[in-house]
């Protein structure tokens, strides 16, 4: 393993004296731009309809905004699970224009949703989830097994803490404006078509990684169901603690921000539409920046257990978050800041470092996709069975306190999972 990092750091020089630095900072900055953007405009598509309240109906007793939150996210969960093969086995050339298939189909449910009287268009919505389940896993197919990687795949996650508040700005800006709940989330939607189209044809033209870039992190492989099951047996004892986090640091998240309207009134803040985009802008930046500089890490198996302190970090911060709660208005926005601090740390990582430097460190045939399509499989079912449990059996603490009680769960059990993981690939990598 040493050997591969020193050619990786021996070639970035030789790099840069037959390239300009102007082409790879140029490179830098339109891969981060149309990823961004591609994944920013895909929440437009998703998120909006979450700034509504949908008061006057129900379904079986429950909340209509439950039934289409559970919805969407059955059919984003389901797709999640048809991911991990087609992410897994998507040739590279075939992945912008899957893009803008998956897109055109999400926003033909959104209008359907419009059409469709309540409650029979809450199925519209999980139309809706389906395509747009997979879309992560092509966008972060141009940006994995590059010197750069992390930096780039920050920059893509950035998109969807910064676009999470976005989406319910606009979906509260276009409700003032008249629009109706029903054809907001097709509206806001209609708007997004075009700027994604054009971040997916700048996407389609990211050169494929160099051979420094091979270098440094070994070369990215389709997968088929042989070499899949055959990875997840070799490494099951690191990766299962990893998914384990995940899947509770995702369910917290989830709740977080399919939630953000109750949340922010039970805490006794005005949900005006800028305080969304206020907070999440705030954790964007700190994620990207304190993701992002894995990049600097030469040595796989340093960046990965860097990594692993990033995750302990945004448990620490998790814990001061629930600690120093008050029932202020400053109060209540330092909180939900800190607790998203803390939850995207961590989720943010798995995403940018850890299931990339694994495979660069283990220097196993794969690629990124199918372990990010495992972990999110995995992360959305048991968001979708907590709130089915949660509406079947309700508690009379609601939505804040639900996630303060999942908040703890996941501090002490993450913890865990976190240490066992840094010892399992310790003692892989003494016996490499």
């Amino acid at each position: 393993m040493k050997s591969v990092n020193q050619t990786g750091g021996e070639s970035r020089i030789g790099d840069v004296r037959n390239l300009s630095q102007y082409s790879d900072v140029a490179f830098a900055f339109w891969t981060v731009l149309a990823a961004f953007g591609c994944y920013f405009c895909m929440y437009f598509f998703r998120k909006p309809f979450t700034a509504g309240r949908f008061h006057d109906a129900g379904v079986w007793g429950l909340s209509f905004k439950i039934v289409l939150v559970m919805a969407q996210v059955a059919g984003y969960m389901l797709s999640k699970f048809i991911g991990i093969k087609i992410i897994a086995e998507m040739p590279p050339h075939r992945r912008a224009m899957t893009m803008l298939w998956l897109i055109f189909a999400a926003e033909a449910a959104l209008v359907l949703f419009g059409l469709i009287p309540r409650p029979w268009n809450a199925v519209c919505l999980f139309l809706n989830g389906l395509p747009l389940g997979m879309v992560y896993g092509l966008v972060q197919g141009f940006l994995e097994g590059r010197r750069l990687s992390e930096l780039l795949t920050a920059g893509l996650c950035s998109s969807f803490i910064v676009a999470d508040g976005m989406t319910k700005s606009l979906g509260t800006w276009l409700l003032l404006k008249g629009v109706t709940e029903d054809w907001m989330p097709a509206v806001a939607g209609l708007l997004f078509l075009i700027p994604f189209g054009v971040c997916a044809a700048i996407l389609a033209r990211t050169p494929p990684p160099t051979d420094c870039d091979v270098a440094a992190r070994n070369k990215r492989y389709t997968m088929n169901r042989s070499e899949r099951l055959a990875f997840v047996r070799r490494y099951g004892i690191g990766l299962i603690p990893i998914v384990l986090m995940y899947l509770l640091v995702t369910i917290v998240r989830s709740i977080r921000a399919d939630f953000a309207p109750e949340i922010w009134k039970e805490l006794g803040n005005a949900t005006a539409s800028s305080i969304f985009t206020r907070s999440e802008t705030m954790i964007a930046f700190c994620v990207l920046i304190m993701n992002g500089a894995a990049v600097l890490i030469i040595n796989n198996y340093r960046a990965f257990n860097s990594s692993l302190a990033t995750c302990g970090l945004g448990f620490v911060l998790m814990t001061a978050a629930l600690l120093t709660r008050t029932s202020s208005a400053d109060g209540g926005f330092r909180f939900m800041v800190l607790i998203g601090l803390g939850l995207y740390l961590p989720y943010v990582a798995v995403h940018t470092t850890l299931l990339e430097r694994m495979l660069a460190m283990t220097g196993e045939r794969g690629n990124v996709g199918f372990l990010m399509y495992v972990a999110d499989s995995v992360g959305y079912l048991g968001y979708v069975v907590v709130m089915v449990v949660r509406n079947f059996y309700p508690s009379a603490t609601g939505v804040l306190g639900l996630l303060t009680l999942l908040s703890w769960l996941t501090i002490v059990i993450s913890t865990a999972c976190v240490v066992t993981s840094w010892i399992y690939f310790s003692v892989v990598k003494k016996t490499s």
